[in-house]
């Protein structure tokens, strides 16, 4: 690695120092006397037009006034953002320039309310951005042409007649399978809802809150996935990873008072939130299901995924009317 940032960004060569986490990159801390910067590999894909779409949005971003930072992909000397490998099977690289703040810890909760606002003010700014490049990742709602490998056949028979691997969660598959097949009919009326860019992946792993003070959120990460979506599956991926948390009211409160003071959801949009947050689980599911499927995890992280999402998906069906009330409440009183 250090020889490919020589030679492509030979002012940014340093140490590398390797980030523990993420399941579809690597990332390593690239560090020298000038400069800190970011490498990533991706490591699930081999497609240069997704990444120029992320890095696209992400130049544009760069170029405004935000009240936090985004990541800012660190050009060549040729004037490219994107290194292929030659020893790492094809894999592309970028550098972003560092950002200074801390991941917020698990059992955190005074940030809710910043984040709340940053993902409303994201929202905003991403309304009028025009990429100037066609998204290749397919909103969330197209599962089928997302996810090629998971035909409903293939679905059944996993959730349905689990295979050995999985033969002792079948209970739990079972509930997944609900969850995909109650989606499934209410995939062509979400179509009819406001679309724009979208992040996609908002949760706080995907944040940086200030090192001074962790009720405020320094920067918003990972762009990955973003793409041409609904607008409200932008709050609904947030509020969905907010039911596990361990003050669940507090944090959906906070949350939605800071989002609504930027946008304000027609009621079309709040009464899909509930869709949209289990459209989330399943297109998690979907995800490690493919992962699987193509040799990329092992069978135990498909069996810990699955574990993890029937959980989310049992807490969304007992919280789900809670996080309508809330954010209706708060929309109607920003």
């Amino acid at each position: 690695m250090e020889k490919m940032i020589s030679q492509a960004w030979p002012a940014w060569n340093g140490t590398l120092r390797k980030r523990s986490g993420g399941w579809n990159n690597t990332t390593y801390f690239v560090e020298n006397s000038a400069h800190r910067a970011v490498l990533r590999i991706y490591d699930t894909h081999r497609d240069r037009d997704k990444i120029k779409f992320e890095h696209a949005v992400l130049q544009k971003l760069g170029g405004l006034d935000l009240p936090f930072k985004v990541p800012v992909p660190i050009c060549t000397p040729a004037g490219d953002t994107v290194v292929q490998l030659k020893d790492a099977d094809g894999k592309f690289a970028c550098l972003f320039k560092y950002i200074d703040g801390d991941s917020p810890a698990e059992e955190e909760n005074g940030y809710f309310e910043s984040f709340g606002r940053a993902a409303g003010w994201l929202s905003t700014v991403l309304s009028d951005i025009n990429p100037e490049l066609a998204p290749v990742y397919k909103p969330y709602y197209e599962l089928r042409p997302a996810y090629p490998l998971c035909t409903s056949e293939v679905i059944l028979e996993l959730c349905l007649k689990p295979p050995v691997p999985f033969a002792d969660l079948a209970p739990e598959l079972s509930m997944l399978y609900e969850a995909y097949d109650t989606i499934a009919v209410s995939l062509t009326e979400l179509q009819e809802l406001p679309h724009q860019l979208v992040h996609g992946d908002l949760n706080a792993s995907n944040l940086l809150v200030e090192t001074t003070d962790h009720r405020q959120v320094a920067a918003l990460l990972d762009f990955e996935f973003c793409t041409f979506d609904v607008r409200a599956m932008e709050p609904a991926v947030i509020l969905s990873g907010l039911l596990g948390h361990a003050e669940v009211k507090a944090a959906v409160r906070d949350f939605c008072r800071g989002f609504s003071r930027h946008i304000r959801l027609s009621e079309a949009e709040i009464k899909a939130i509930p869709v949209l947050m289990l459209l989330r689980k399943v297109d998690v599911f979907l995800h490690f299901v493919t992962r699987y499927l193509e040799g990329t995890d092992e069978a135990h992280v498909l069996q810990e995924q699955v574990k993890l999402l029937s959980e989310d998906i049992f807490q969304l069906s007992a919280g789900t009317s809670l996080i309508l009330e809330i954010l209706k409440e708060e929309q109607e009183g920003a």
